[in-house]
């Protein structure tokens, strides 16, 4: 069984700061690509920011410049810095992970974490 959770969301205002953090845990070979998906009411999932096994990033052209992906392998744990925040930034964001354990590969999806800002 594999875990991904999710911490850091909350509330904010609008130029400001947060960071996300997801940790996996439980039977992992190895973790291929980890990102964060974002969904505000009413609307699609979307892809917010990707980051490979090798360090190689991708982002929403929305947020590009204002958030930061990252990893730290040795915790098997992926970030998400994001900063100057806007108000349509405000949704639950869901943290991914594709994680080989024993002969396949996966894709696992945290619990979410709410991230609200305000004017």
């Amino acid at each position: 069984q594999v875990q991904l959770v999710e911490s850091g969301g909350g509330l904010v205002q609008a130029g400001g700061s947060l960071r996300l953090s997801c940790a996996a845990s439980g039977i992992i070979l190895r973790i291929n690509a980890m990102g964060w998906y974002r969904q505000a009411p009413g609307k699609q999932r979307e892809l917010v920011a990707v980051i490979t096994s090798g360090g190689n990033t991708n982002y929403a052209d929305s947020v590009k410049g204002r958030f930061t992906i990252s990893r730290d392998n040795a915790k098997n744990t992926v970030y998400l810095q994001m900063n100057s925040l806007k108000r349509e930034d405000t949704a639950v964001y869901y943290c991914n992970a594709n994680i080989n354990n024993y002969d396949s590969a996966s894709d696992y999806w945290g619990q979410g974490t709410q991230v609200t800002v305000s004017s």
